[in-house]
């Protein structure tokens, strides 16, 4: 059996737009054409216009307005430097000109997963504070942070928790943080992450995972999923 080693057409017509989206010859915010059109200038079937469509939606290259058309995504990143931990998300961000507003989705006591209660190392029978919260970037859906917090430290400033990121409280509250260990991997969005970030199903994702300890040991363990193509991470590293 020989396998074909062309891409399906309409692969190939989402490949020439992403082209061209990506050399300026479709401005953000700028309306495609039209199915009708596209149909006539590629010289193919609505459903191949559609599946090419749906291939950039996917890439979130483009957003469906219904009944306006197709409209090209912004590309613009926010990056958000660990070169200097002491500087938080929200200060870095808005040294940028972005906003970082926060929506409390989850905040409450329970028993620690398995995993979770080993990185903090407690007893599982222990409770911690679990909390979820979206993260917008100028209004934008960019991350979910997902931490687990030990209930002696976060029963104290629950409230606060639910406005502000949480190093930024564990600061005010004079929880002094002496080491955070950290690792950065992919992932991809599903049924939850797609609904809260707003990216279809298998968008790719990246996952900032974290474990804060004081001067006593481990007391937070979290990570940030956030989209790929609205945020990412720099790192300086300078020779000593």
């Amino acid at each position: 059996m020989t396998v074909p080693t062309t891409a399906p057409l309409h692969v190939s017509i989402s490949e020439k737009l992403r082209q061209q989206i990506e050399t300026g010859e479709y401005l953000p915010n700028e309306k495609l054409p039209s199915e009708h059109q596209l149909m006539a200038i590629f010289e193919v079937s609505r459903i191949t216009v559609r599946q090419a469509i749906s291939n950039l939606i996917g890439q979130g290259l483009v957003q469906s307005q219904q009944g306006n058309g197709v409209f090209v995504t912004p590309q613009h990143k926010v990056s958000y430097s660990l070169s200097s931990p002491l500087v938080f998300l929200e200060q870095d961000l808005a040294q940028k000109g972005v906003t970082l507003s926060i929506e409390n989705l989850t905040l409450e006591k329970i028993s620690p997963p398995k995993g979770i209660a080993t990185v903090l190392k407690i007893a599982k029978k222990k409770k911690v504070i679990f909390q979820e919260k979206l993260l917008k970037m100028d209004g934008a859906a960019g991350a979910l942070d997902i931490t687990y917090l030990v209930s002696s430290i976060g029963d104290e400033f629950a409230d606060d928790l639910t406005t502000q990121m949480t190093f930024p409280v564990l600061e005010k509250h004079d929880v002094h943080i002496d080491k955070i260990d950290a690792t950065i991997e992919c992932t991809h969005a599903d049924y939850k992450k797609s609904r809260y970030l707003e990216v279809p199903l298998g968008h790719p994702l990246i996952v900032y995972r974290y474990t804060a300890y004081d001067e006593q040991g481990p007391i937070l363990h979290g990570e940030t999923i956030s989209r790929a193509d609205r945020f990412c991470y720099s790192l300086t590293i300078q020779a000593s």
